[in-house]
C-alpha cells in the first residue's frame, strides 16, 4: 500500500472539537449578585485555568476572584444551590491535578493576599489564603523569623495552596511540613457554613468524632510511620492519643480543597538562622548519596537535599567531584558558627569530595540548580519531554538507597528515563519521567508503570505522595497503600464535610482514573503549519507550547535579581500576561474547545498584546518557553490576508522607511519638532502620543565609515579586518555608537573595520510584528549580500539585532546553511575583544556604573564578557535586570504607554535616579537609551562610546 501523506494541521477560526460545558441557566447572574469580587465566564478566564502544573486538564465553567471570606461563603452557597462544583486555586503550581476542575474556580490570589497579623513574641502570623510565601517570609524577616516550609515555588506559591497540599520544601528536616506549622484555620464548607479549626476544639462537622471513635484500631495501624507521609487524609491526627490531643488542623492540611475552602490561617513562625553555610558533598552515585543522608540527620542540619549529575546540564564550578551530591545547609548565630557546623558535617560524611560554601552568591547559584529542577527535569538531555505523575513519593530515609536502585531498575524495565532528585534527608524523591502521553500505547504504559511503582513504594514502607498531594495522579492507587477499608473511611470523612460532593470532585476521594483528563489528548495529532523551525521541539508548534509545564516562575512579582521574565506580569499581576498564561491560551487555541477561533482568536491576540517580546522567558523559564517567538508566529497567522494595526506598517517596516527618509533627515527632524505635525504623524502611524519621535542621523554610520576610509585608511590584508554589522538603529539613529566601535576595534586589534554592504537587515522589526514572510525575504536578501569572510566573526553592536541573527534567522530559514553560519559568527563587542584582543588593556575609568543589561542580551547572548570588560575598566556596580519597557516597537505603540513606563519603574529608573553623582549610565540597546532619555532625561551610552571616550582622554 502506498504511503499516505496527511496535510499539516491548521487551526481554523471555527470550533473543531466539542464545545466546552456551559454554566447552568441563571448561575452567573446569581453569583454576580451575591459577591463583590469579579466573576468571569469568558473563554480567556476559563482557558487560563484548565491546567495546573500537572499532566491533567479540566475545563471550568468560570472563575471568581472573591474579595473576602463573605464572598467565598456567598459563592459556595450559590454553587450548592445550582449544583456547581468548586475548585479553590492558589498559584496553580500543583502537579497532581488538584488545582483543575469542571466547575467554578476560586482565584484566591487576586484579592485575598493580606498578612492580617504578625506577632513576633508569639511567633505566629495570621494570613489570608492568597498570601505568597515569599511575602510572608519578607514580612517575618525583620524579626529574625521565617515560615519553615519552603517549596521550590516559594516565590509564587500561596499559603492556601500549601495548606491544601501539605507542602514541605527543602527545610522540612528542620521545620517539618506545612501541617506542622499551622495553628488554626478559618474555613467555609460547600453551602457557606463557616468553621474554625484549632487543636483542642471540635474535630469538624457533626459526625467526625463518631467516625473516628468507631475505627480506632484501623486508624492506629493503617498509616506508615515516615516524615513525608502526605497521601490520603491524615485521620490519625484525630486519634485521642495524638500529642496535644486530636488535631483537626493537621487532619485538614493536605485535603486538597476537597473538604472546605480556607479563608484565614494562623501559622507558626520559626527563628531564621542569622548566618548559613552550605556543605556540598560529592558521591560516586545517587544511591551512595541516599544511603549517606540519614547518617547526617543527627547533626541537625537545615537541609539534606540530593541530586545526581544527570540533572546538572551545565558545569557548575562550585560542585565538588562526584556523580551525585548532597546539599547540606547549616545555620548559626555568626558566619563562623555556621561554617563550623558545616565543617563538622563534612568531616562526618564519607564523601568522595566536599566543599563548604559560605559566599551568599555561591550558595544562590547552587540552590538555583536545585530550585529550577522542577522545570529543567522536564527535558531529558537529548530534548525528550518528561512529565510529572510520580514526582514526589517518599520512603523511610533509611530505605532510600535501596528504593532508588529498585526505582531505576523499574524505569529500565519499562524503557523509561527519569532524573531523580529531592529531599534525601526525608526520603522524598522528585522525578519527571519521559512518559509518552500522546499515544494510546504510551498512556497504557504510563498506567502499568504507575501501578507497579505504587507497589514498589509500598513495599519499601513509603507514601505515594511525599509532598505535592495525590490529586488525580495517585489517588486511584491509594488502596494499594492503605487498603480498601481505610480508603473507604476517607470517602466517609469527605462526605461528612461535603455531603453534596461539590468541592473538588474527582480528587483524592473517589478519584477519576489516573489516565483520564490528560491535557495532551486535546492537542492536534498532526504537525501545525508554522513559519519558525522550532528546532528544540522537532519542528512541532504543539510541542513548543507543551514546553510550559506550569511551574509558574514567570508569576514572580518581585524582581529576581537580574532576571527578566516576565515584565508585563510583574506590572499587571494578571495571569493572562504571564508566560504561563499565554502558553495556556495557545494550548487551548490548538485544542479548540474553549478558544474556538484558532489563529483568529482575539483572546490570544489580546493576551499577547502586552508581551514585550523581551525573550526573557527563553533563558529565565526553567523549560525555555520562548513567548517572543510564539507571539511572532501567532501574529503572522492572525493577520495573514488582513489589515494590520498601523504600527505594524510604520514600526514593523522601519528599516525600509529609514532608508527612504535618509536624504531628508534634516527636514524630517525639523517637521517632527512641530507639535501638530508630530501629533498627526503619530496618530496616522499608531504611535502613542506620549512618545517623542527619535531624531534621524543626518550622516549614517556606513556613509561616515566609507568617507573616512576614502581619506587614507586602506585594507592591507583580508586577515586584518573586522566585520561590523550596520544594524538599522546604529545606521540611522545612533551612528555615534558605530563610530565609537570603529575607534575601539582599531585601537584594540590593529585591524581595519570593513564598510558594511548596503541593504542588509536582520529582520528584527518584521519578526517582532509577526510579518514573517517579509522577514524571511529580508533575511534571504541579507544572506545574498553579506559576504561573510571565512573565519571572521561578525560584531553586532545592537543586542536585539544580535539576538535576531543568533536565533530567529536560523529558525526562520532552517534549511539555509548560510543562516546557521551567520548565526554562529555573531559576537558582541565585548565578546570580540575578549576573543581577538585578549592582551589589550582597556582604559581605566574607575567610576560607578548603572543602567540596563538589554533583555535580549540577557536571554540569548549572555553578558559575561561585558561584565569582565567593565571590571577591567573599573566600572563598578551592577546593571539593572528586568526590561526597560520600551522593547523596540512595543513602547511606541498606542495603548502600551502605561505598561512601558511601569516596566521601566520596576528596576531601571529607580536605579538610575539613585545612582551616585558622576556614575556612568550604560545601555547597549537603542530602546534602553531612548527610554532613559524620554523618561528620566538621562543620556545613556553604549559601552563602545564609553571606551572610545577613555581612549580619546588618553587614560591608561
Amino acid at each position: 500500500m502506498a504511503e499516505q501523506h496527511h496535510p499539516p494541521y491548521r487551526p481554523q477560526h471555527r470550533p473543531h472539537r466539542r464545545p466546552a460545558a456551559e454554566a447552568p441557566d441563571g448561575f452567573a447572574a446569581a453569583l454576580r449578585s451575591a459577591v463583590r469580587g469579579e466573576a468571569d465566564f469568558g473563554p480567556t478566564a476559563r482557558a487560563l485555568t484548565t491546567m495546573d502544573a500537572s499532566n491533567y486538564r479540566r475545563v471550568p465553567l468560570g472563575v471568581l476572584a472573591p474579595r473576602d471570606a463573605d464572598d467565598i461563603a456567598a459563592a459556595l452557597t450559590v454553587c450548592q444551590e445550582y449544583g456547581v462544583p468548586v475548585v479553590p486555586r492558589g498559584g496553580g503550581t500543583s502537579i497532581a491535578g488538584q488545582a483543575t476542575g469542571t466547575g467554578l474556580v476560586l482565584d484566591l490570589t487576586r484579592h485575598l493576599r493580606s498578612i492580617l497579623a504578625l506577632d513576633p513574641a508569639a511567633r505566629t502570623a495570621t494570613v489570608q489564603p492568597g498570601v505568597i510565601l515569599d511575602d510572608l517570609r519578607a514580612a517575618a524577616a525583620p524579626h529574625g523569623l521565617t515560615f519553615g516550609p519552603d517549596p521550590s515555588t516559594h516565590s509564587r506559591c500561596t499559603l492556601g495552596g500549601m495548606i491544601g497540599n501539605n507542602s514541605c520544601g527543602a527545610h522540612s528536616v528542620a521545620w517539618g511540613t506545612t501541617a506542622d506549622n499551622v495553628r488554626a484555620l478559618e474555613v467555609v464548607r460547600y453551602g457557606g457554613e463557616a468553621l474554625r479549626l484549632e487543636q483542642g476544639r471540635a474535630l469538624g462537622p457533626h459526625g467526625v468524632r463518631e467516625l473516628i471513635d468507631a475505627h480506632l484500631a484501623l486508624l492506629r495501624t493503617g498509616y506508615p510511620d515516615l516524615p513525608r507521609r502526605i497521601s490520603g487524609y491524615a485521620l490519625d491526627a484525630l486519634l485521642p492519643e495524638h500529642p496535644g490531643g486530636p488535631d483537626p488542623v493537621r487532619a485538614f492540611c493536605g485535603s486538597e480543597g476537597t473538604l472546605a475552602v480556607v479563608t484565614e490561617a494562623t501559622v507558626r513562625l520559626v527563628e531564621a538562622p542569622r548566618a548559613r553555610a552550605l556543605a556540598v558533598l560529592g558521591y560516586a552515585d545517587e544511591s551512595a548519596a541516599a544511603e549517606a543522608a540519614p547518617g547526617l540527620l543527627p547533626y541537625r542540619p537545615l537541609t539534606v537535599e540530593g541530586m545526581a549529575a544527570d540533572l546538572v546540564r551545565e558545569p557548575a564550578g562550585l560542585l565538588p567531584r562526584g556523580a551525585a551530591w548532597l546539599f547540606v545547609e547549616t545555620g548559626g548565630a555568626t558566619p563562623a558558627e555556621a561554617r563550623a557546623h558545616a565543617e563538622r558535617i563534612l568531616r562526618a560524611a564519607d564523601a568522595v569530595d566536599a566543599a563548604v560554601v559560605t559566599d551568599p552568591a555561591g550558595q544562590r547559584a547552587l540552590w538555583r540548580i536545585r530550585e529550577d529542577a522542577a522545570g529543567t527535569s522536564t527535558r531529558m538531555p537529548d530534548g525528550t519531554e518528561a512529565w510529572p505523575g510520580w514526582e514526589d513519593c517518599a520512603v523511610p530515609p533509611a530505605r532510600l538507597g535501596p528504593y532508588l536502585r529498585d526505582f531505576r531498575a523499574l524505569l529500565a524495565q519499562h524503557g523509561l528515563r527519569g532524573t531523580p532528585y529531592g529531599h534525601f534527608g526525608d526520603g522524598c524523591i522528585h522525578v519527571r519521567i519521559d512518559f509518552d502521553l500522546l499515544t494510546p500505547a504510551g498512556v497504557s504504559r504510563f498506567r502499568r508503570f504507575s501501578e507497579e511503582l505504587a507497589d514498589l513504594v509500598v513495599a519499601h514502607g513509603g507514601s505515594l505522595s511525599g509532598e505535592h498531594g495525590d490529586g488525580q495522579a495517585r489517588a486511584e492507587l491509594l488502596p494499594r497503600m492503605y487498603g480498601d477499608e481505610l480508603v473507604g473511611l476517607f470517602g466517609r470523612f469527605k462526605d461528612l464535610w461535603d455531603p453534596d460532593g461539590g468541592l473538588n470532585p474527582g480528587v483524592l476521594a473517589r478519584p477519576a482514573p489516573l489516565d483520564t483528563n490528560l491535557r495532551f489528548e486535546v492537542l492536534p495529532k498532526r504537525p501545525v503549519d508554522v513559519a519558525f523551525g522550532y528546532p528544540q521541539d522537532g519542528g512541532d508548534f504543539a510541542g513548543a507550547v507543551r514546553r510550559c509545564v506550569g511551574v509558574a516562575k514567570c508569576r514572580t512579582e518581585t524582581a529576581p535579581g537580574a532576571g527578566v521574565m516576565c515584565p508585563s506580569y510583574r506590572v499587571t499581576g494578571e495571569e493572562a500576561h504571564s508566560t504561563r498564561g499565554r502558553a495556556r491560551l495557545l494550548h487551548e487555541m490548538l485544542a479548540g474547545e474553549v478558544i474556538t477561533d484558532g489563529w483568529r482568536s482575539t483572546e490570544v491576540r489580546d493576551a499577547l498584546d502586552l508581551c514585550l517580546s523581551c525573550k526573557g522567558c527563553r533563558s529565565d523559564c526553567p523549560v525555555g518557553v520562548d513567548m517572543a517567538t510564539y507571539k511572532a508566529e501567532f501574529l503572522h497567522h492572525h493577520y495573514r490576508g488582513r489589515l494590520r494595526p498601523a504600527a505594524h506598517y510604520a514600526l514593523g517596516r522601519l528599516p525600509r522607511w529609514l532608508r527612504l527618509a535618509r536624504p531628508f533627515a534634516g527636514l524630517l527632524n525639523a517637521l517632527a519638532r512641530v507639535r501638530p505635525l508630530a501629533g498627526l504623524a503619530k496618530r496616522l502611524t499608531g504611535i502613542t502620543p506620549e512618545r517623542a519621535i527619535p531624531e534621524l542621523a543626518t550622516e549614517t554610520y556606513s556613509r561616515w565609515l566609507r568617507g573616512r576610509q576614502g581619506k587614507g585608511t586602506h585594507i592591507v590584508s583580508s586577515s586584518r579586518v573586522v566585520q561590523v554589522w550596520a544594524d538599522t538603529f546604529t545606521e540611522h539613529l545612533s551612528p555615534q555608537v558605530g563610530r565609537a566601535a570603529v575607534r575601539v576595534l582599531e585601537e584594540a586589534t590593529g585591524r581595519t573595520v570593513l564598510p558594511p554592504p548596503s541593504g542588509v537587515c536582520c529582520g528584527l522589526t518584521y519578526v517582532s510584528t509577526g510579518q514573517l514572510d517579509a522577514a524571511r525575504a529580508v533575511m534571504r536578501r541579507t544572506l545574498d549580500r553579506i559576504g561573510l569572510l571565512p573565519g571572521h566573526p561578525l560584531v553586532v553592536l545592537e543586542p536585539s539585532c544580535a539576538a535576531t541573527l543568533r536565533t530567529d534567522l536560523p529558525e526562520l530559514l532552517p534549511d539555509d546553511p548560510r543562516a546557521h553560519e551567520l548565526a554562529s559568527s555573531v559576537r558582541t563587542l565585548a565578546q570580540y575583544l575578549e576573543e581577538y584582543a585578549p592582551d589589550w588593556t582597556p582604559p581605566r575609568l574607575d567610576r560607578p556604573a548603572v543602567g540596563q543589561t538589554h533583555c535580549h542580551q540577557h536571554a540569548v547572548l549572555g553578558d559575561a564578557a561585558e561584565r569582565r570588560l567593565r571590571e577591567r575598566m573599573g566600572l563598578t556596580g551592577e546593571l539593572s535586570g528586568g526590561c526597560c519597557g520600551l522593547a523596540g516597537n512595543f513602547g511606541f505603540e498606542k495603548g502600551h504607554w502605561e505598561v512601558s513606563v511601569a516596566c521601566a519603574e520596576e528596576q531601571l529608573l529607580p536605579a538610575v535616579r539613585g545612582a551616585e553623582p558622576g556614575a556612568e549610565v550604560l545601555a547597549d540597546g537603542f530602546s534602553c537609551r531612548t527610554q532613559l532619555d524620554q523618561l528620566a532625561g538621562r543620556r545613556a551610552r553604549h559601552l563602545a562610546e564609553v571606551i572610545a571616550e577613555g581612549l580619546e582622554d588618553g587614560r591608561p
